[in-house]
């Protein structure tokens, strides 16, 4: 049987956009696209969260739904020297409180909120794109590498819920690594 470890978490933040806002040359401009930060959201199986850009579309299965630790997002802009981002502007759509999120990739784990609760799979980071710079703070793009969020595969139907919440996952996590980068490199063979 595999081990599992319980973390109560805080979900902040359940950002949903029907469209993409970066597109094109920043010198354009950010499109003007409604994005909702909702109190609950209803993730579907394979399909990610209804109402968001990304929900059934082939493309994005496995990174339907992006998590990020709001701890990452306050070094980020500490070390930028800029005041810390609004939630909107990086574009991910779970925003956590004290929950490391690397460790959770090649994994399947789960958030439970309010009763609920929704199974994931831990894709890949969520790389952050040059847009950044312009949105948040010069040099940001490069601040993010690494610590950009999580993209996820919804594996169950659910609905996550702003407020307390619990990860539970197969492997051991730090709240404290929250904020620090991490570049997986591939491994060597001998």
């Amino acid at each position: 049987m595999m081990s599992e470890h319980r973390y109560d978490v805080e979900i902040l933040h359940l950002l949903v956009s029907p469209a993409h806002a970066y597109f094109g040359r920043a010198r354009d401009g950010v499109a003007d696209v409604v994005t909702t930060d909702a109190g609950h959201v209803d993730v579907v199986d394979g399909k990610g969260i209804v109402g968001d850009r990304f929900f059934g579309k082939a493309a994005h299965m496995d990174a339907a739904v992006t998590l990020f630790a709001v701890e990452a997002r306050e070094a980020i802009a500490g070390e930028l020297g800029a005041e810390p981002c609004a939630p909107l502007p990086p574009r991910r759509n779970v925003v956590l409180r004290g929950a490391e999120l690397t460790p959770l990739i090649g994994h399947d784990f789960s958030i439970e909120s309010a009763g609920g609760r929704v199974d994931l799979h831990g894709g890949r980071h969520a790389h952050p794109c040059a847009w950044m710079d312009r949105v948040l703070a010069p040099g940001a793009h490069k601040a993010m590498r690494g610590r950009g969020g999580l993209r996820c595969r919804p594996l169950s139907s659910g609905t996550l819920r702003r407020g307390p919440a619990v990860l539970v996952s197969p492997v051991p996590l730090d709240a404290a690594r929250a904020a620090m980068a991490s570049v997986l490199r591939p491994s060597r063979l001998p």
